[in-house]
């Protein structure tokens, strides 16, 4: 049996973590607040201009635009959104997992030569460990900073899709559905996916564009690219504090556990010594009375 000052110390330092715990899920479920507020205020932007963009390249054809030619992708570039500190979950690993069947036969990646724009320092850990082609890493964003970084990001995948570097480019994130629950999702970011043929979409008909379609299309593909990275930005950073809220509640509970089987085991350890401590003592009692 653990000695009772082993026990005591294991107590301390188990108590000690879950100190650390708890603070860690107090701020993270502070900073989802914030992070909640955000993704909810640009869902809206985003959905739209994405039905936008969707009915205008129903409507123009895939020539209409560079950023919407489709050719045989032999290449592709995959947008990793990822977190700079670990503790939350499986947040990370979803998304590893993601790529992994994204290259898995039968799917969109098989067989192609896959680079990455990884944001976040745990995915460029993990993925240089791999030795995978790593175009460019940065630090996973804030709110405060995911306008510029999605403004970056978007420049970088229409140069190298352009440059005819890549012939696909995809963006991989968690999708923020509640504070315990978060969806992992690759989509097709560039050339712009044409919606699905609906029998009364009216793609038959054109719109009156002002001042002419060619200017129309080149402003709203490049704001839509920059729009869903953006989203994604917000949903990955949403989904992050989530995540961590959710593991630091789970460890919280575990310590509170752990500290009372310890404690527990302390009684009964101290018992069992103050027992055995009687007896030598009644033991010796009696050998005097002999």
């Amino acid at each position: 049996m653990p000695s009772l000052k082993f026990i005591r110390t294991r107590i301390a330092s188990v108590k000690s973590t879950q100190k650390i715990t708890r603070a860690m899920k107090l701020v993270s479920a502070a900073r989802l607040r914030r992070a909640q507020d955000a993704i909810v205020a640009a869902r809206p932007y985003a959905n739209a201009l994405a039905t936008a963009v969707a009915e205008l390249v129903a409507r123009a054809g895939a020539d209409a635009h560079p950023l919407m030619y489709v050719r045989p992708a032999e290449r592709v570039a995959v947008i990793m959104l990822t977190s700079d500190r670990g503790l939350a979950g499986g947040f990370n690993a979803n998304v590893f997992r993601s790529l992994t069947r994204f290259q898995g036969e039968g799917q969109p990646g098989a067989g192609k030569e896959t680079s990455l724009f990884v944001v976040g320092r745990k995915g460029r850990d993990y993925y240089r460990r791999r030795k995978a082609t790593i175009r460019q890493d940065w630090p996973s964003p804030t709110g405060d900073t995911a306008a510029n970084l999605a403004k970056e990001l978007a420049r970088q995948a229409v140069d190298a899709f352009e440059s005819g570097a890549v012939d696909a480019v995809y963006l991989a994130f968690n999708e923020f559905k509640s504070a315990i629950a978060q969806r992992t999702l690759i989509e097709q970011l560039i050339p712009v996916p044409a919606p699905p043929p609906t029998p009364d979409a009216g793609g038959n008909i054109d719109f009156v564009y002002e001042p002419s379609r060619g200017d129309v299309i080149s402003t709203l593909i490049p704001l839509y690219i920059e729009s869903q990275i953006y989203r994604a930005l917000l949903e990955s950073v949403a989904s992050e504090f989530g995540a961590r809220m959710t593991a630091m509640d789970s460890a919280t509970t575990n310590a509170r556990d752990m500290i009372g089987s310890l404690t527990l085991q302390y009684n009964r350890a101290r018992q069992a010594a103050i027992t055995k401590e009687l007896m030598e003592i009644v033991g010796g009692a009696e050998a005097l009375k002999g």
